[in-house]
């Protein structure tokens, strides 16, 4: 065993290989340079990014009618002089768009919108998502994809070749959450459903994933969940669940990836950046692990107030995999605190983070930020652990760090 023999010497070990090793993002909303015009990068999307349109009210005395009738360039100036100008960008969410081009080379101190606006006009897409991909040293990506986006199910219909540097996730959320607008488009498309679910629905619903797992080759299928949801129940959601969703998991061996805790639309004048949050009732959660032992599960939770009952029931079912600081909780604060209750109660045995990311380049802060507090809490760990007498090597630390990189995720969809 290589001799580790001070705690500088094992934080700097850690350090390195947390900031080098590259990770496999499992959950984002970006998409392959195929996808063409859902492709969002540059200086104007990372401003106008929903985080930022949220924080930015707080400070416009403008209607929201009048803001989203505005150019996707006069929204962008209009965040830029409220959260930059007029007052120093300190959130995490404006630190991050410092972080990202401060990363890309340029000079942020200028405080030249415009000529921010020139550099990132020379880049094609498919160029700037490899340079972004490889600054952040992210190996792949795991896309959200659904088959209810008119715009992304074009791509699919003529025939994506497929990214090997892009992965996809299968979302269903019009299926459970929106089943009396979603089983008339299903109709429509050739599938034998009815609105109370009776006859053929749950075939057909079977049949309609199987159909785009084909096509769509997803690492697991997912639904972002409101407070409320509960499970089981004599309601819509849930019997489509237990007798469609999870068999279509079972037969596909795909995790069924649940995303806990958001209210959409308390705010509605703020579009995207209007949605909140809720605690959840876990024992859904936990029925449906214990319940189906066949079955696997990935989860995140959106409330600080869940994540403690969530690291406790990974210890108790190894069908649950969690993941990420999603979201209101993907904040340095919560991250650390998050990850170092994680380590404490379930080992290496979950992945750290994803990046929830939306604009190709957010994967380069949201990351850089998130490696260094890792880094922090494993050094911290490892130091206690050494004081018992146990020092760890350094292969060990670097198998622990590709494990809770997305290691771990890897070998749960293999399981």
């Amino acid at each position: 065993m290589s001799q580790i023999r001070t705690s500088n010497d094992l934080a700097q070990i850690v350090e390195n290989a947390v900031a080098n090793t590259p990770v496999h993002d499992i959950h984002t909303h970006l998409y392959a340079p195929a996808f063409e015009g859902l492709v969002l990068y540059g200086i104007d999307e990372l401003l106008i990014y929903h985080y930022n349109v949220a924080e930015a009210f707080r400070h416009l005395d403008l209607p929201y009618e009048k803001f989203w009738a505005l150019s996707k360039i006069e929204q962008a100036d209009l965040i830029w002089d409220a959260l930059f100008v007029r007052h120093s960008p300190i959130s995490e969410a404006c630190r991050g768009v410092l972080t990202t081009l401060s990363l890309l080379g340029l000079d942020v101190n200028q405080r030249d919108l415009p000529a921010l606006r020139q550099w990132f006009a020379r880049w094609k897409p498919d160029e700037y998502v490899g340079h972004c991909m490889e600054l952040a040293k992210v190996e792949t990506i795991c896309m959200t994809n659904s088959p209810f986006d008119d715009s992304e199910r074009a791509v699919w219909d003529a025939g994506f070749a497929g990214d090997a540097r892009f992965v996809a996730g299968l979302r269903i959320d019009p299926i459970l959450m929106e089943w009396e607008k979603t089983a008339p488009q299903l109709i429509e498309w050739g599938y034998e459903v009815s609105l109370d679910l009776s006859g053929k629905t749950f075939d057909e619903i079977r049949r309609f994933l199987s159909d785009w797992s084909r096509r769509m080759k997803p690492k697991y299928v997912m639904v972002s969940l409101p407070p409320h949801f509960t499970f089981p129940g004599d309601n819509i959601q849930a019997r489509l669940i237990e007798q469609a969703v999870l068999p279509y998991c079972r037969e596909w061996g795909q995790p069924f990836a649940l995303m806990m805790g958001v209210k959409r639309a308390v705010n509605p004048g703020l579009r995207m950046a209007g949605d909140g949050l809720g605690r959840s009732d876990l024992n859904a959660l936990q029925n449906l692990c214990a319940a189906y032992p066949d079955n696997k599960f990935l989860a995140t939770v959106l409330p600080r107030e869940n994540q403690h009952e969530l690291c406790v029931l990974a210890r108790k079912f190894r069908n649950l995999h969690i993941f990420g600081c999603w979201w209101f909780v993907n904040v340095p604060s919560l991250i650390e605190e998050i990850t170092t209750m994680r380590v404490e109660l379930l080992g290496t045995s979950f992945t750290a983070q994803h990046s929830d990311a939306r604009v190709i380049d957010q994967i380069l802060y949201k990351w850089q930020h998130s490696r260094q507090i890792i880094a922090r809490v494993l050094s911290k760990k490892y130091v206690e652990l050494s004081a018992t007498g146990w020092t760890p090597t350094r292969s060990e630390i670097e198998r622990d760090v590709r494990e809770i990189l997305g290691g771990g995720f890897q070998s749960f969809l293999k399981s």
